[in-house]
């Protein structure tokens, strides 16, 4: 699934094969705004997390982001493409290169000039795999996150905190932090918020050059929790779980036995103990009035 560092990787790719270029032919399907005129050039390539952009010099950029599904491939005219003609959403042709993005959810362009009116434009966070990101920035949108009810899990996978945190990051980040994933965010200090980012940064940016993700490379596979249900867990040698969370029900692996960082506590129940364990039977009920009575009139 299509990450921070994989869009990393995308991009320098699609860089080298597009960027000074003069598009031979442009084609998306179902797309949403104007398409680059003939004989347009490619003037720059950007990623922003999990964003990708390309930027023709009649002004138009085109913004991909691959979510679960998508994923851009670069190949020689002629040559046989790794997935079927009625999955690519986007071609882009050179003299040299054939540039496709297959099953991309979000294809749409803007005009450049246009940039402060799109709608993601500015609401995301700094890019981990950038190394000028402000990283405190970063941890300064985690603790002042706007929803304090949300999960600690949750908000790491807003891209308004930082960008490139994907759904196997996170799992990874939060092991590695030793953090509950039911973590309320309101519950998590500050120090820790800056953890979660540094070592989110640090996790991405070993893997921008590497198609094979790892996070922790003593354990067989390089991923510490992320598909590793069932199994036990390198640290504490509990087993990991596997839960879905979230309206999107993303799979989260965990160790219940050594992510216990900010675990949230079930609420105490203030009521009464004797009204608590009262038997619904009208019998049981006029036993607990009478106790009631007799202890408020003592």
């Amino acid at each position: 699934m299509p990450e921070g560092d994989t869009i990393y990787r995308a991009a320098a790719a699609l860089r080298t094969a597009l960027v000074g270029k003069t598009v031979s032919r442009f084609e998306a399907t179902r797309l949403t705004g104007p398409a680059p005129r003939p004989g347009a050039a490619v003037e720059r390539v950007d990623s922003h997390g999990k964003h990708l952009e390309i930027v023709f010099d009649d002004g138009i950029v085109l913004h991909t982001h691959m979510r679960m599904t998508g994923s851009w491939h670069v190949y020689r005219p002629g040559q046989k493409w790794r997935k079927r003609r009625h999955l690519a959403r986007v071609i882009i042709e050179t003299d040299e290169w054939v540039a496709v993005a297959f099953s991309a959810p979000i294809v749409e362009t803007y005009r450049e000039f246009d940039r402060t009116r799109h709608p993601r434009a500015g609401g995301l966070g700094p890019d981990l795999c950038q190394p000028e990101a402000d990283l405190h920035e970063c941890a300064a949108r985690l603790f002042h996150y706007d929803n304090p009810d949300a999960t600690i899990a949750e908000a790491l996978l807003d891209q308004r905190v930082m960008s490139g945190v994907g759904n196997v990051f996170r799992c990874e980040v939060l092991w590695a932090c030793g953090i509950h994933p039911w973590a309320k965010v309101s519950m998590v200090p500050q120090s820790t918020c800056l953890d979660l980012v540094l070592t989110s940064a640090h996790q991405l940016r070993a893997n921008l050059h590497s198609p094979v993700r790892v996070t922790a490379p003593d354990v067989p596979g390089g991923l510490a929790v992320y598909g590793r249900n069932g199994q036990k867990c390198v640290r504490c040698g509990d087993v990991i779980r596997l839960t879905k969370m979230g309206e999107m029900a993303r799979l989260l692996y965990w160790c219940p036995g050594c992510q216990v960082g900010c675990e949230p506590y079930p609420e105490k129940d203030n009521s009464d103990p004797i009204a608590r364990a009262m038997d619904p039977h009208p019998a049981g009920s006029q036993f607990v009035s009478d106790v009631l009575r007799s202890r408020s009139a003592s």
